[in-house]
């Protein structure tokens, strides 16, 4: 099967992989309907990488798939079941996970449990291919009415609505995002669908504020050339009561955007970003500010989202190519063309 291989200093090579058999009981076969390609894709390619992953391994983790054979153990799910697949499933037993930590599940950051499945797609073979197989606990089913490509958004969906769900956003809230990426854009969906009063979008593309809008942005800026805190300012008698972080360097534009008393989400991730942080502004304004991660325990909700259609997520997905073209797909990333890609495996 043809697989896209990352081989190191930011180079993804398509290549032809045996396709994989069972390695344990608990385990599933997924044939892979569709994967997307990932903001933090695009990081372990930088040179230098912004995120790490391991040397030939299999990208690709955000995708969906129709099971195709289960372990001995797997009594949940059977042959045909289209699924979504959670990539930090976590091994369920150690300290961390008992204390509802899976993102820091010490299996999967540690060589000493080497048969473990680690972070899928990223330090373990992933989706950019025909097969994978995954551990049978990181699966949740979702519709087959819903079309691949829109089920292949719930891996950044879930991460979004665990991180709504620390905040709360209420109806009548005023929010501001900065970045419209995917992540931005699937903020600015969910945002408007709980309520918000004003969902103001801070993006330096003009492609990207048109999708913004498109998906339920009130006000969208360009902060190359207008104010945006005065348009905050203006817009909110103030400052916002949230504001989420979608970039990666821009915590500190956050402190001075939102309310005293008000709410931020640090999303944005890149290892080599190091901001200075404005303590005082923080204590003065007395604000909250959260880390959010990966999806957690939301991928049952976020099936249920999708499924519902309350969320304009075909806004989002502005390609989709096979396999051999996803050079095309990161290349269309990295210059701002595109929103999501979504790849397609061409062979069995």
């Amino acid at each position: 099967m043809l697989a896209a291989v990352f081989e190191g200093n930011g180079k993804l090579s398509l290549k032809e992989r045996s396709k994989p058999i069972l390695q344990n009981d608990i385990d599933v076969l997924i044939k892979v309907s569709a994967v997307g390609i990932c903001g933090t894709d695009l990081h372990i390619l930088q040179v230098p990488a912004a995120h790490p992953a391991t040397i030939g391994a299999i990208l690709g983790h955000e995708f969906t798939g129709e099971i195709v054979e289960v372990g001995k153990q797997v009594f949940d799910f059977k042959v045909g079941d289209t699924v979504i697949v959670d990539p930090h499933p976590g091994c369920g037993v150690c300290r961390q996970c008992k204390i509802g930590r899976p993102d820091r599940c010490e299996r999967l950051y540690s060589s000493n449990f080497p048969g473990q499945p680690q972070t899928i797609g990223i330090f373990s073979d992933g989706a950019m291919t025909s097969y994978v197989t995954v551990p049978a606990h990181s699966l949740y089913k979702i519709s087959k009415e819903v079309p691949s490509y829109i089920a292949a958004l719930a891996e950044p969906l879930s991460c979004v609505v665990n991180a709504a769900s620390k905040v709360k956003v209420q109806p009548g809230d005023n929010v501001v995002i900065l970045g419209a990426g995917p992540i931005g854009l699937l903020f600015t969906c969910m945002f408007k669908a709980s309520g918000a009063s004003k969902v103001i979008v801070s993006e330096v593309s003009e492609y990207r504020r048109k999708i913004a809008s498109e998906c339920g942005a009130k006000i969208v800026v360009n902060p190359n050339n207008e104010d945006l805190r005065n348009v905050v300012k203006k817009e909110t008698n103030g400052g916002a009561d949230i504001v989420v972080e979608a970039v990666g360097p821009l915590l500190n534009e956050c402190i001075n955007l939102v309310r005293a008393g008000g709410k931020v989400i640090q999303f944005g991730y890149n290892e080599l970003v190091r901001p200075e942080i404005q303590v005082a502004e923080i204590v003065r304004k007395e604000i909250v500010i959260y880390g959010s991660y990966i999806g957690k325990f939301n991928w049952g909700k976020t099936a249920r989202i999708i499924e519902s259609g309350i969320l304009p997520l075909d806004k989002l997905v502005s390609h989709r190519l096979p396999l051999s073209r996803i050079h095309e797909g990161i290349e269309l990333l990295r210059k701002g063309k595109g929103i999501k890609v979504i790849i397609y495996p061409e062979n069995d």
